[in-house]
């Protein structure tokens, strides 16, 4: 006969932080699961990513916090899964949060009563958050859960019999969830967001009743379900392209305002926070859009923009085993970076105060208008390294390993902060971050080379052993018109600008082979600075062998499409070819007008080895 557990009549400090991480853990061990059961609001396969990031962030705050209050400790947890939130059900579970610490902040140790109170006004202020509420939804089961511990308190019951009402509860309204939606039902599966607080609940009541964190069974109808989700994320499409976020801070925002301003822009629209601080969610296909109109409220920060139709794709389960990812200070042809699936994770950007993410709320038209009228030169910033792990965790679900390409190490952080990122990411799959001692066309063309040899079928090592041999072979070269844009970066001193001026040179920027990107020889001359630099190029290049070739420009196709045809009637042998507008790793520096080439030699990928 089981032992029958001990009564407990009150919550302080060391028992809701003990709760919460059983409950936490419970959430990160089903995060691939998750993602594989997410179809609503959109089938972007990332509801187990977003709530596990989230759920870290609650974790990090708990593992720095001494406080032997256990309201306060509510309301830390509250704000950190504010500052964490991810996604549609991040966002709804931090706003959940608030209303327990709201109404719990004052107490030192929590009984029934003031806890029931506080789980009904957390689930109130979670459907205030969302614009347009659905049931069958988290939404839905965070209310059932309310109102059944509610009913037990009503009986006098102490917190193990509350707990175990409420997810009896709450695992009834799980599996209900299918049926209350038309898209859960066609894929026969429960909402992933209301599947993730059952986790949480579940954890918490394996601690009670076991005095572990073991996982405790799956329900039998969220098992059987994944054999229908295929169907399901087939037949589901992304109503907008983007899963828009980020964080507003100001002394007293206008809610409703905001809402109203926000609304048309696009659907899932969550405020989740207080007066002085919203977490803002949103589905649009214009991100900046939405940051224009947030910005008009107060200060934002942590922007992000994920391309859902991308992370569709990922979830179906039609991309190659191995995920490419590279950062924006790469160049590529957007029909490539379609047709391969390459992930990409955007540079930050700083015109004076305004911030923009490289390439998805600025892109490279714009950023050249910028540069010419912003009296403030921009300032580029490395994606932080939570960036690129949210994104390895979520193509860990979906993927068997995941090879991320990144601007040279020589002239940027970002390959450190992607290695810092891998290595706390493995644990959802091997990601092998690489250096390609380039930037631009020719870090693209790197990047591209990963995600055709993906493609072939190459698993991770053959891809990586394969990556030093096409480095070593690829070029990148960028004719700089005009220099004063170099200068107000501080890239170049005044006086190398007079002298350029006054002997009419053009400095050429190239890649080397330890990884620097600097000046690798001039073209003497204004007139005809094409030709010349399309002789420089070739100049350089080895008769017996053929060659890839990339265009970039700087707000200039005329003179690129010009450029390629002269490199075509010039190199020995050309097997492809491709023009594309450049972005900030070269464009900062040499402004509009700006050329760039990247050569790489052309190494057959033939078929893998087995």
């Amino acid at each position: 006969m089981t032992e029958a557990v001990p009564g407990i009549a009150y919550l302080d400090a060391k028992r809701v932080i003990r709760g919460l991480r059983a409950g936490i853990h419970r959430v990160m061990a089903d995060q691939e699961r998750l993602n594989r059961i997410n179809v609503f609001p959109v089938p972007d396969g990332d509801t187990g990513t977003n709530l596990a990031m989230t759920m870290q962030s609650i974790l990090s705050a708990l593992a720095r916090s001494d406080d032997q209050h256990a309201g306060r400790v509510l309301e830390l947890v509250a704000d950190a899964a504010l500052d964490g939130a991810k996604g549609n059900s991040g966002a709804i579970l931090a706003q959940f949060f608030h209303g327990l610490g709201d109404a719990c902040g004052q107490l030192r140790t929590i009984t029934t009563d003031p806890f029931v109170d506080a789980v009904r006004q957390g689930a109130r202020y979670a459907r205030e958050a969302l614009s347009e509420p659905r049931e069958g939804t988290i939404l839905t089961v965070l209310a059932e859960f309310a109102a059944a511990i509610n009913v037990s308190r009503k009986n006098g019951q102490d917190f193990v019999t509350l707990l175990d009402a409420g997810l009896r509860r709450a695992v009834q309204a799980l599996a209900e969830t299918t049926n209350q939606l038309d898209v859960l039902r066609r894929a026969g599966v429960v909402d992933a967001g209301a599947q993730g607080f059952v986790d949480l609940l579940q954890g918490i009541c394996a601690l009670v009743h076991e005095g572990s964190l073991e996982d405790v069974p799956e329900s039998p109808l969220a098992v059987a379900a994944e054999a229908r989700i295929d169907h399901g994320l087939q037949q589901s499409t992304c109503e907008h392209r983007f899963c828009t976020e980020c964080t507003l801070t100001g002394e007293s925002i206008d809610r409703r305002a905001l809402r109203e301003q926000l609304s048309s822009l696009g659907s899932s629209l969550v405020l989740a926070g207080t007066a002085r601080k919203i977490r803002v969610h949103m589905h649009v296909d214009d991100p900046e859009a939405l940051f224009v109109i947030t910005r008009r409220f107060g200060t934002i920060c942590g922007q992000k923009a994920d391309d859902m139709s991308l992370q569709q794709r990922a979830a179906r389960g039609d991309r190659p085993a191995v995920a490419v990812v590279m950062d924006t200070a790469g160049d590529i042809a957007e029909s490539d970076m379609e047709r391969y699936g390459i992930f990409v994770v955007p540079i930050h950007i700083h015109f004076g105060d305004k911030s923009f993410l490289d390439k998805v709320t600025l892109t490279p038209e714009q950023f050249y208008a910028e540069l010419q009228s912003n009296p403030h030169h921009p300032k580029t910033s490395q994606p932080p390294p939570g960036d690129f792990r949210r994104l390895y965790q979520f193509l860990g679900s979906h993927h068997q390993a995941v090879v991320s390409v990144h601007v040279s190490a020589k002239v940027s952080g970002t390959l450190q902060a992607a290695e810092s990122a891998a290595n706390r990411s493995s644990d959802s799959g091997p990601v092998v971050a690489i250096d390609s001692r380039n930037a631009s066309l020719g870090q693209g063309m790197i990047a591209l080379y990963a995600a055709e040899m993906a493609e072939a079928g190459f698993d991770l090592d053959q891809i990586v052993i394969r990556m030093e041999k096409v480095i070593s072979r690829t070029r990148t070269f960028g004719l700089l018109q005009d220099m004063r844009y170099a200068v107000r970066g501080g890239r170049v001193p005044r006086y190398r600008k007079v002298i350029a001026d006054m002997f009419r040179l053009n400095p050429v920027l190239t890649n080397f082979p330890d990884g620097r990107i600097a000046a690798g020889g001039f073209i003497f001359g204004r007139h005809r600075s094409v030709e010349r630099f399309a002789r420089f190029i070739a100049a350089r290049t080895d008769v017996g062998k053929t060659y890839r070739i990339g265009v970039g420009h700087a707000d200039n196709p005329d003179e690129a499409d010009r450029l390629l045809q002269i490199l075509g009637d010039s190199l020995p042998s050309v097997s492809s070819h491709f023009t594309t507008e450049v972005g900030t790793a070269l464009g900062a520096h040499g402004g509009p007008g700006t050329l760039v080439v990247a050569l790489q030699e052309d190494i057959p990928i033939g078929a893998p080895e087995r």
